[in-house]
């Protein structure tokens, strides 16, 4: 059987031959391309329909199909703090605003914490005379501590 990882990797391999976007396999599963790209890469269960949408977009087969309807172990960094330039900016923005936001958070909605269960995320460009800007939307559902 393979594995969510391997799926992951022949769900790479044939978006790059065949010069796919993330938009277009998620327009193709019929959900945000966040979603989308996370699912693809191991870190969400997709629906027997949403797995073959994106195997038959990808030319792949029955196997990746069944790892993409695995449920996943989340997580996929392979160290604590992350190597890739990318993936380490946003460990070292939650080390610099990580205590800010949780002050903000917790005085605009009380004692809690910021669901990425109940979670949307968004990525997207802004043009910008001094270089384009990356906006980044974490929106999250609030889930108050019950004691």
């Amino acid at each position: 059987m393979m594995t969510k990882k391997e799926a992951a990797e022949a769900v790479r391999a044939a978006k790059a031959r065949l010069g796919l976007t993330w938009d277009q396999l998620a327009e193709a599963v019929g959900r945000p391309p966040a979603w989308t790209t996370s699912a693809l890469l191991g870190q969400q269960p997709m629906s027997a329909e949403q797995a073959a949408a994106a195997a038959s977009l990808l030319d792949l087969g029955e196997d990746v199909q069944a790892a993409l309807r695995l449920q996943p172990t989340r997580g996929a960094l392979e160290t604590a703090v992350p190597a890739d330039p990318t993936i380490y900016r946003f460990y070292e923005v939650l080390q610099v605003y990580g205590p800010t936001i949780k002050e903000l958070i917790h005085e605009e909605f009380g004692d809690g914490i910021m669901s990425a269960i109940n979670f949307r995320l968004d990525i997207r460009r802004v043009p910008d005379p001094a270089g384009d800007r990356v906006v980044v939307t974490l929106d999250g559902k609030f889930l108050p501590y019950q004691w």
